[in-house]
């Protein structure tokens, strides 16, 4: 597969998940950098799932993908964020 080849077909939903330690500042932090390259996100399209001790929170973003250097440059910017564990 080359490089260039993507599996998705744009535009398409797209179903982003990002995890880090619980805490508002978290939350915040990475609406902000998925708005950024999102567009505003609906609140109903917003999943919040948090570890069963509480200390962990996974946020599930689903938005619609306008190409693959829109999800890489969303993807760089999550996995610098020093607030931000897992990007999936």
């Amino acid at each position: 597969m080359d490089k260039n080849d993507t599996l998705f077909e744009f535009p398409c939903d797209f179903p982003l998940k990002v995890m880090g330690r619980q805490s508002e500042e978290f939350r915040s932090i990475v609406l902000g950098i998925v708005q950024k390259h999102t567009g505003p996100v609906d609140a109903s399209r917003i999943e919040e799932r948090p570890s069963r001790n509480g200390g962990y929170l996974s946020l599930t973003y689903t938005f619609e993908a306008q190409s693959r250097e829109q999800l890489d440059a969303l993807y760089r910017e999550l996995t610098s964020c020093e607030r931000v564990l897992v990007v999936l």
